[in-house]
């Protein structure tokens, strides 16, 4: 049986972390929204050989275990005891590195393909309980909905849908590496975010008050080793988003507008010095 599943980029419209838990990893406090930039995941199952396969499209992936498509596959086949093999094909959309949760939304999409594949019967819910075994990022791309996203990523809290309003995606060829940026945080010098503001606005669908509330608290921590990413971003909002701000721990940068023709406005002026530019809708 053969199912392919679209598996969105991710968005943080607020990126906050109230402390660090005891086992080194941080407590998150964030609202994540999916893009329409999507990679599609093919997976197909078989008797023989009994192994899994990963084949991307993308030189900059690994194919075995260090990738979490492979991963999600193990993890599934291993907890329920299936002797299938699995092979998994990547057509990647979504820049690889860019803090935009690609390989976490594609080991998402591998886990909702072999629900239905071996018919687990799964709800997504426990879909996410298995997938924070993975990452932390892949509780929230097996839903791929507007969430607030607590604890270590596990704790989904879906919000109300938005207009779809138009994000501008940019990735400049910079390369950060998400452990490092972590381990710099210092919880003392943090300004935290008000999330109970942007959600209470989100769910008011007060659009233009929530944006007041979105932020990213590690941007000061990879802005400083990048400073073209702070750059990016304040060009963004001179061109007149209604916000800009850092996705994950970087370096992609996206504008939110809620027209279509500023977007656009916004995506022709940074194409000059920023290849990697897209223009989509938030889902």
């Amino acid at each position: 049986m053969i199912v392919t599943e679209k598996a969105p980029a991710k968005l943080n419209l607020s990126l906050d972390t109230p402390m660090r838990y005891f086992d080194g990893f941080p407590q998150w406090d964030m609202v994540m929204v999916s893009a329409d930039l999507a990679d599609y995941v093919t997976v197909e199952t078989h008797r023989r050989p009994a192994t899994i396969k990963v084949y991307t499209n993308s030189g900059f992936l690994p194919n075995d275990q260090r990738n979490l498509a492979y991963q999600a596959a193990h993890i599934l086949r291993s907890r329920f005891h299936r002797k299938d093999g699995v092979t998994i094909k990547i057509k990647k959309q979504i820049p690889v590195a860019a803090g935009l949760g690609g390989g976490s939304s594609d080991a998402a999409a591998v886990l909702r393909a072999l629900n239905n594949i071996w018919r687990l019967g799964l709800s997504l819910a426990e879909l996410a309980q298995i997938a924070l075994t993975i990452d932390s990022d892949v509780p929230y791309c097996v839903y791929n909905k507007l969430a607030h996203v607590t604890g270590h990523g596990e704790k989904i809290e879906l919000l109300p849908s938005q207009p779809h309003y138009w994000a501008v995606i940019a990735k400049q060829q910079i390369s950060v590496s998400t452990p490092q940026i972590l381990r710099q945080i210092d919880y003392e010098k943090i300004k935290h975010l008000n999330n109970t503001e942007l959600i209470q606005n989100l769910k008011d669908q007060n659009w233009l008050e929530a944006v007041k509330y979105m932020g990213n608290v590690l941007e000061p921590l990879t802005m400083e080793r990048y400073p073209e990413i702070g750059r990016l971003k304040d060009k963004m909002k001179n061109l007149g988003a209604d916000v800009a701000q850092m996705s994950g721990t970087g370096p992609t940068v996206f504008a939110i507008c809620h027209t279509e023709s500023r977007a656009k406005r916004i995506q022709n002026s940074i194409r000059g010095f920023c290849r990697d530019v897209h223009i989509v809708t938030l889902l």
